[in-house]
């Protein structure tokens, strides 16, 4: 592995899609890694633009056939993961490869690429202020809304396990932060 990686993980609604679009507009070395799903688009998601989609049974056999360097199942048959392929693709052109992806997976990503990578666990405020945010979105029923809600009070756990902590309360200068994390890992 020559090249280096940035990691932004988060609970759902806490922003880390903003900053990496953010960063991504700043830095035309930095290509986004398009990670693979089994769930199903939302909204006007496209496939190879926001995630690679597979059926829950193509998703298996990649994990069978060791394609991935990193992967979750985040709820039953709802899988995500990292392929090699798309690290191979991004290296191949030497660019830096930035991740957008849930906690567990941005946990599992460190580890795979220790200090080549650069892992930012972005936060919301409240617990609330992300329920207002996912709601706001308008991509949700409130039921998924809900659980995931839920299951970011367990994911705000796993920050201690990442390089830095980012809280975006104010926009402007959440932005203002991540790009000064990133450039000085970038000099490194």
């Amino acid at each position: 592995m020559s090249g280096k990686v940035l990691i932004f993980s988060a609970p759902s609604g806490s922003g880390k899609s903003t900053v990496v679009n953010h960063i991504l507009g700043l830095h035309p070395e930095i290509e986004f890694s398009v990670s693979a799903t089994s769930r199903p688009p939302r909204g006007t998601e496209q496939d190879g633009v926001e995630y690679l989609y597979y059926s829950a049974d193509i998703f298996r056999a990649l994990i069978r056939d060791d394609k991935f360097v990193e992967y979750e199942e985040v709820y039953p048959d709802r899988f995500y993961g990292t392929l090699k392929s798309e690290v191979n693709r991004i290296w191949a052109k030497g660019h830096v490869i930035i991740f957008d992806v849930d906690v567990k997976g941005g946990v599992s990503l460190k580890k795979y690429f220790g200090d080549k990578a650069l892992s930012v666990f972005i936060q919301a405020p409240s617990v609330e202020e992300l329920r207002r945010r996912l709601i706001g979105r308008g991509t949700d029923p409130m039921d998924a809304i809900e659980q995931r809600v839920a299951k970011a009070a367990e994911e705000m756990t796993y920050a201690p396990k990442f390089d830095r902590i980012l809280v975006n309360d104010k926009l402007e200068q959440a932005l203002a932060e991540a790009e000064n994390m990133v450039d000085d890992f970038l000099k490194k």
